[in-house]
């Protein structure tokens, strides 16, 4: 990495004779982690003219750009940069302008001054990014938020430079505000935001900054670092949780060690080279992913772009096909199933590709990736059809295996195993076209189902011997040649999940009609379906047995990964009667699995990515 050339140095200050150029300036003097050796040229335009010149030189001839602003996310480099560093730290970078509830801040400006000046002339609602060590500038592009209020939330209208020294404006509804990122260009330079905050009471306001400081204070360590250095996956999952839970507090590298205070800041103990991060942000991206399958990025900016690359390369997060659609009636809803996997994925770290699958194949998208996440509703991506083509293949894939889920998948095999292992359900009867009699131990009212189908499609109550046959050839427009009939149980309907043969938490099912259909399960037509998880109506060691049975089943079937157990608790004697299983559960972040895995203290992007992690164990 050659440092900028004394020639291009002397032309520049030709060229631009008012710019404020210092050299050699350490890194430690201008951040607050304080690693680093010396940036060789420092630049502090004048005015946003002066900022433009500098822009199209540097762009014309090449040179490096690295634009800084507090220095409180930033990581120096050990080696000399190759370009410059440019800082907005003069004049109007650092002025802020107030018109009624419109506030102009220039990049340069804390964010503590913009939001005490604001405080002061009467504005607030935005009293928790005060604690924030960064600048506008900064802090836009990033999205830096603390407490429920983000920088997306105040800002109007953006301006700005891009790297050639072309003028750019932006609007805030226009830009996509996500979790610490933003649709911002990354050639823009941000020069100042117009901002919009509420009236208050200069007062409560200032009350409100203290309290804030006071809390920053209480929950962050002190000392030198660089503040929160990894992004939460979400932002109800916190890094910090991530890298405490997975040991990683014990973790140092020469002088830069985890703070025992706040996992997700590196402390700075006075010696730390830029070499002592890198190797210490590896260390945790690699306990952190050990333990959950997530694999954190940075939050924190690199002065050298190489070390950037090599935190990423270090640890390769692993590349996941996720099967989608399928052809079945449950197509809609393995849709969205796999658009809310695909998702909580990326955001834990995986490289995903979603492929809408509509034969059970192995596609050459699924054999280049390191393990594949089936979320295909019913017909071949329930009966161990694609599963049994990815065993042939030698993919690793998450979830029960072919022979698992030919069982799972079938209720009339479910309901002989289950009798076979001792896994309490109810008396039935296996129906054909030719014989269709109810046998003596059933009377009605029974349930009458096709033995395959899922979101009960084509499954039918029937309370009166009259309409047995219509419920009959209602079934058996879904089965070829058995039906099952089993006695109706009256009762409370709770799953069950297992988790990597674990049970979790109950779920109980209130819905407004006989069943629980496919109204009752998507469309709600007959009102609302209520869940509750852990139920408050069955009590905890009738709970416990019906987590002992839908384990009982999970070894019964030999499923591996996840299975979700469906049961009715008797109303008179609390029985349980397990009723099937479902090896790919419905997986939106509000689905019966997912909401059972919650209560556990399982986010949906941990669960996701303990289900991969599961599958990547077993990659040959």
């Amino acid at each position: 990495m050659s440092r900028l050339r004394k020639s291009k140095i002397y032309e520049m200050q030709s060229l631009l004779p008012g710019l404020h150029l210092q050299f050699n300036v350490p890194w430690k003097s201008v951040t607050t982690l304080g690693v680093g050796a010396k940036i060789p040229v420092l630049a502090e335009p004048d005015d946003d003219i002066q900022l433009s010149e500098l822009l199209k030189y540097c762009h014309q001839n090449a040179i490096p750009v690295f634009v800084l602003g507090e220095g409180s996310n930033v990581i120096g480099s050990d080696r000399p940069m190759p370009g410059i560093v440019i800082r907005l730290s003069k004049n109007d970078f650092k002025r802020i302008k107030i018109s009624h509830v419109h506030v102009t801040a220039g990049a340069g400006v804390s964010l503590y001054n913009l939001i005490k000046t604001c405080a002061e002339a009467g504005l607030g609602g935005a009293a928790p990014l005060a604690g924030i060590p960064g600048t506008v500038g900064g802090s836009v592009r990033m999205n830096a938020g603390s407490r429920g209020v983000c920088m997306g939330g105040i800002v109007e209208e953006l301006c700005g430079f891009d790297y050639m020294g072309n003028h750019w404006k932006g609007s805030g509804k226009d830009i996509k505000w996500d979790y610490r990122r933003t649709s911002i260009p990354e050639d823009v330079i941000i020069l100042a935001a117009i901002c919009k905050f509420d009236k208050s009471q200069p007062a409560v306001e200032k009350e409100k900054i203290r309290n804030e400081l006071q809390w920053r204070r209480d929950s962050y360590p002190s000392g030198r670092s660089a503040g929160c250095v990894f992004r939460n996956p979400v932002s109800e999952l916190s890094a910090g949780k991530l890298i405490d839970l997975s040991g990683g507090k014990n973790l140092s590298s020469g002088d830069a060690v985890v703070s025992d205070k706040h996992a997700n800041f590196l402390i700075n103990r006075g010696r730390s080279a830029e070499k002592d991060f890198i190797d210490l942000m590896l260390k945790v991206r690699s306990v952190v992913a050990d333990s959950t399958g997530i694999y954190i990025s940075p939050e924190v900016r690199f002065a050298n772009p190489e070390s950037s690359k090599l935190l990423s390369s270090g640890i390769k997060p692993p590349r996941i096909a996720l099967l989608k659609g399928g052809t079945s009636s449950e197509r809609d809803v393995s849709l969205t199933s796999g658009k809310f996997v695909a998702e909580a994925l990326r955001n834990a770290g995986y490289d995903v590709e979603e492929i809408d699958v509509k034969k059970p194949e192995v596609l050459p998208a699924m054999k280049k990736a390191d393990a594949v996440f089936p979320v295909l509703h019913g017909g071949f991506g329930e009966n161990g059809d694609i599963q049994k083509a990815l065993e042939d293949a030698g993919i690793s894939y998450v979830g029960c295996d072919s022979k698992s889920c030919r069982i799972a998948i079938d209720k009339i095999a479910s309901k002989k195993l289950m009798v076979e292992t001792g896994v309490p359900t109810a008396d039935f009867a296996i129906l054909t076209r030719d014989r269709k009699a109810l046998p003596p131990n059933l009377k009605v009212p029974v349930v009458v189902k096709p033995p395959t189908e899922g979101s009960t499609v084509g499954i039918s109550i029937v309370f009166n011997e009259k309409d047995l046959d219509k419920a009959f050839d209602t079934a058996f427009k879904y089965s070829a040649n058995e039906i099952l009939v089993e006695q109706y149980i009256k009762g409370t309907e709770v799953t069950v999940g297992v988790l990597g043969g674990e049970p979790l938490p109950l779920v109980e099912i209130r819905y407004p009609g006989e069943t629980y259909d496919y109204d009752a399960k998507y469309t709600h037509q007959q009102g609302e379906t209520l869940y509750f998880c852990p139920p408050d109506s069955v009590p905890s060691d009738v709970q416990e047995k019906a987590q002992e049975a839908a384990l009982k089943f999970f070894n019964a079937i030999k499923a591996r990964d996840l299975l979700r157990v469906d049961m009715i608790i008797r109303k008179t004697d609390n029985a349980i009667f397990v009723l099937e299983a479902n090896n790919i559960p419905g997986f939106t972040d509000s689905s019966l699995f997912p909401k059972a895995a919650k209560a556990s203290g399982l986010s949906f992007v941990e669960l996701c990515a303990k289900l991969a992690k599961m599958a990547l164990s077993r990659k040959k």
